[in-house]
């Protein structure tokens, strides 16, 4: 596992709960970490094979541009968006600061700091595995009966890994 990181992005955008912050704007720094595998580009010299930081800076862009009155909103959409598009993440860190927030006072920034980690116990084996929402690993390795999925959610829970998955499947789902 390798850490992706892309800090410093400075941002000028029209956010917060008082009017006078979406009309007048203000100065916004944000940082990205994201933790995934990523040997095999490191070994094969492939874009493909990793979390590319252009399109982090991209999605994260768009986000800003979004006026929100919290900041906090911004870190979940630019959460949510990365790993809707990367499936190999294991784990995104996004810190939002902002320049000078308007508190009556000098205050040089206030920020936060919002994480997610993607890794998963089976609750049957206990082996961990990627798992970028809770119970995804029914539909994203295979087919199960609905009777058969009904009996093992409720002996072992929602999240169960594919080695465990694969004796009831009806039809198994290519690796990737």
């Amino acid at each position: 596992m390798g850490l992706i990181a892309i800090e410093g992005m400075h941002f000028y955008a029209y956010h917060g709960f008082y009017q006078e912050e979406q009309l007048i704007g203000g100065n916004y720094i944000v940082d990205v970490l994201i933790e995934t595998d990523f040997d095999d580009a490191a070994y094969e010299d492939n874009l493909d094979h990793t979390v590319n930081y252009e399109t982090i800076y991209r999605i994260t862009k768009v986000e800003m541009q979004k006026n929100s009155k919290l900041i906090e909103s911004i870190g979940q959409r630019i959460i949510d968006r990365i790993k809707s598009i990367f499936d190999t993440v294991e784990g995104i860190t996004v810190k939002i600061t902002k320049k000078n927030p308007p508190l009556g006072a000098r205050v040089d920034q206030a920020y936060i700091e919002l994480s997610e980690s993607y890794v998963v116990e089976c609750n049957k084996c206990g082996r961990a595995f990627l798992s970028h929402a809770p119970g995804d690993c029914w539909t994203r390795h295979g087919q199960v009966y609905p009777e058969t999925k009904s009996t093992l959610m409720r002996t072992h829970g929602r999240n169960i890994c594919r080695n465990c998955l694969s004796p009831y499947f009806i039809k198994a789902r290519e690796l990737d």
